[in-house]
């Protein structure tokens, strides 16, 4: 068994997936299996396509087990979270979606924090390259961690207090605070309501202990936030972090969800009584988080 499940969700992007896997070929970390769960149109599967299985070949030559499951009916990203989570076995587990690029650094540089840390996950923000260009130091409040990473308490009423953190990962802000905080690749850790979905490591029992996305059915397929609502659950019960430098690059393709009416951050309160998820060990105070 590998120390790091790499769990793909796609459809629908050939290319796209043939990139992600190819910028995991080069990843330094080498200790880890992918799985990968494809809902794509028939038509349109990844798996047709040469450039993804001759990936996926370089992959299994490096010594990676490399699984895919073709997983339909369509039922919702927290369906398809959950169904890849079920499917893995590994300590930590890495949610990567299907329209990213990696650095070569960032899985052991994701790593390493996680396990120093023994937080719940840690975070790359995506960064959009085509806002380069588009500053914007309004956005650019990053909160770092000075001492360990803890729990942050907060709760369904004091979740407005930090929701602002959200911005820094916007546009290419991970990026243009690279160049002033981390100029020499020394890694930030930085406070966050939540980072995205697309490039996030878990540690697996801790994900499970806040019950990862078994919730799914409450859900319609047409929803959102189902990553936003599990991040939440882990920094109250354990803490977590994004970093930079990022080394994460958004690819700019289309959603594949375009109807994100229902928002799995509505569940929050309940899933706190249902999974008893309260802080473990010492936290950061809450006047500091509500404060900020």
């Amino acid at each position: 068994m590998a120390l790091v499940d790499i769990l793909i969700p796609t459809c629908n992007r050939t290319t796209g997936l043939a990139m992600v896997l190819t910028s995991l070929l080069g990843q330094s970390f080498t200790d880890f299996d992918v799985i990968i769960s494809d809902q794509s149109d028939e038509s349109l599967s990844p798996m047709r396509s040469l450039e993804v299985r001759t990936a996926i070949q370089a992959l299994e030559w490096r010594g990676h087990c490399v699984t895919v499951h073709r997983h339909l009916p369509r039922r919702g990203l927290a369906e398809q979270r959950n169904f890849l989570l079920e499917c893995s076995a590994a300590p930590y587990v890495h949610f990567l979606d299907d329209d990213v690029l990696l650095e070569p650094e960032v899985l052991g540089r994701m790593l390493a924090v996680l396990q120093h840390e023994r937080c719940g996950f840690v975070g790359c923000a995506a960064v959009g390259l085509n806002f380069l260009r588009d500053e914007r130091p309004h956005e650019q409040h990053l909160e770092r961690w000075h001492g360990p990473v803890r729990p942050e308490p907060f709760s369904p009423e004091t979740l407005p207090a930090v929701w602002h953190r959200h911005k820094v990962n916007n546009a290419a802000n991970p990026l243009h605070l690279e160049l002033r905080l981390a100029p020499n690749g020394e890694t930030v850790r930085y406070k966050v309501a939540w980072v995205g979905g697309a490039n996030v490591l878990y540690d697996r029992f801790k994900l499970l202990s806040v019950g990862g996305f078994s919730w799914w059915e409450r859900l319609p397929p047409n929803h959102a936030g189902e990553e936003v609502v599990v991040q939440f659950l882990l920094l109250r019960k354990y803490g977590g972090c994004g970093i930079i430098p990022s080394g994460t690059y958004h690819m700019g393709l289309p959603t594949t969800v375009p109807d994100r009416q229902h928002n799995a951050v509505s569940l929050f309160g309940e899933l706190i009584e249902e999974f008893h998820v309260h802080p473990v060990g010492e936290v950061e105070p809450l006047e500091r988080v509500v404060g900020d």
